[in-house]
């Protein structure tokens, strides 16, 4: 109980009876504290701004690599390995988008990322496998294009930092 401050026996009762407690008034200004609030609040809003605009800068990045890679990949390969290296791009994006959105919600809504999107690997497997359009392995690679667009960004965000 001594170990608590704010917490202080009201009744102290020797053979178990109940033991009310009493919170003690904090010391301070009420107005501190509402200036408190307004300024992390603030921050907060800052932060949120500041993560919007990230994803928009790797979206953009994911994309851009995707069109050039499925632009040179129809250069240098057939048609089908386009498109398989699209469809996966594309998948690519989307999982990258709702992982995005699901850390958005964390601390918010949530207090775990959900593993929803995990399901867009799996789908787009099993749409190799059944579908004789599309190829598994420039698929995957294709899902694997929002890689280099995150490593850019790190080293961009490095650099500007530095």
């Amino acid at each position: 109980m001594l170990v608590f401050p704010l917490l202080q026996p009201k009744n102290d009762s020797p053979k178990g009876g109940d033991l009310l407690l009493e919170k003690l008034e904090e010391p301070g200004n009420p107005a501190e504290s509402n200036l408190e609030l307004a300024y992390s609040v603030e921050v907060a809003k800052a932060s949120s701004d500041e993560y919007v605009r990230l994803q928009q800068r790797i979206f953009r990045a994911a994309l851009i690599v995707s069109v050039l890679a499925v632009t040179v990949s129809a250069l240098f390969f057939e048609l089908q390995v386009s498109i398989s290296l699209l469809v996966g791009a594309l998948s690519g994006v989307l999982y990258l988008r709702i992982l995005s959105r699901s850390i958005g919600k964390l601390g918010q809504n949530s207090k775990s990322v959900s593993k929803i999107q995990l399901l867009i690997p799996v789908i787009l497997v099993l749409a190799a496998t059944k579908l004789s359009q599309i190829d598994l392995l420039p698929a995957l690679l294709g899902f694997l294009l929002y890689k280099p667009s995150l490593i850019f960004q790190f080293l961009l965000e490095s650099r500007l930092k530095a």
